[in-house]
């Protein structure tokens, strides 16, 4: 793989154009209110990253110089095009190629840390996206994630489910927002370290999307 570049694909696993091109213009209105979140997800990350659902690449800016290589999966065309004019800006070698989250391109244990921003709620299935994490993390290998998901309160819940059985896929690229990123990655075998639950935006109406939980989990290091 040539760092900063993109491999062409000859079927795209995903493919939402009209979502594609509102997020990758959302994305970067909403930059104020997520950039700092951003920061705090990849601060000290170092060595080898693989960053899973990559977008437009808006994270790219963020990576510390200690991380010797990112390898960007994103399996939505013209997001994946933006990632790579990204990468091509970035201060760390970024690598984009495409890719599912469900079956990675990447050799086993191959990873230092692995990052998932906003990715879990789209995923088709998430337990066999979070094994394929886990094989490419070395043992010890740490995960980063920020994710929404299921509101703590019993009404936005059980609304929350009512739209992912309904319009809110459909309407935001396959997201759903009533899954439990926490319960997943436990289930799939990560141990969960420092989280935090907060809201975006901080202030104003609560959003179905609004609930978001930001932190780290790792690969055990022994079976």
């Amino acid at each position: 793989m040539s760092p900063r570049s993109a491999k062409p694909a000859s079927r795209d696993v995903v493919h939402h154009p009209v979502f594609a091109r509102f997020y990758a213009r959302h994305s970067v209105r909403a930059e104020p209110l997520i950039g700092d979140h951003r920061r705090e997800l990849l601060a000290g990350l170092s060595g080898r990253v693989i960053e899973v659902g990559a977008g437009n690449g808006l994270h790219f800016a963020y990576y510390p110089g200690a991380v010797s290589e990112v390898v960007a999966i994103e399996p939505e065309r013209l997001l994946r095009r933006h990632a790579v004019s990204a990468a091509l800006r970035a201060d760390v070698p970024v690598d984009v190629v495409p890719g599912a989250a469900e079956a990675l391109p990447v050799k086993s244990e191959a990873f230092d840390a692995a990052v998932v921003s906003l990715v879990l709620c789209s995923v088709r299935d998430v337990a066999r996206s979070l094994a394929e994490l886990r094989r490419v993390l070395r043992p010890g290998g740490e995960l980063r994630f920020f994710e929404h998901g299921r509101a703590p309160g019993a009404a936005m819940a059980a609304a929350q489910r009512v739209l992912d059985r309904t319009v809110w896929p459909p309407l935001f690229g396959g997201c759903h927002v009533a899954r439990d990123p926490l319960d997943a990655l436990r289930g799939a075998g990560f141990e969960l370290g420092a989280h935090r639950s907060l809201l975006v935006p901080a202030k104003g109406p609560r959003l179905p999307s609004s609930y978001c939980v930001l932190g780290t989990a790792h690969r055990p290091a022994t079976p």
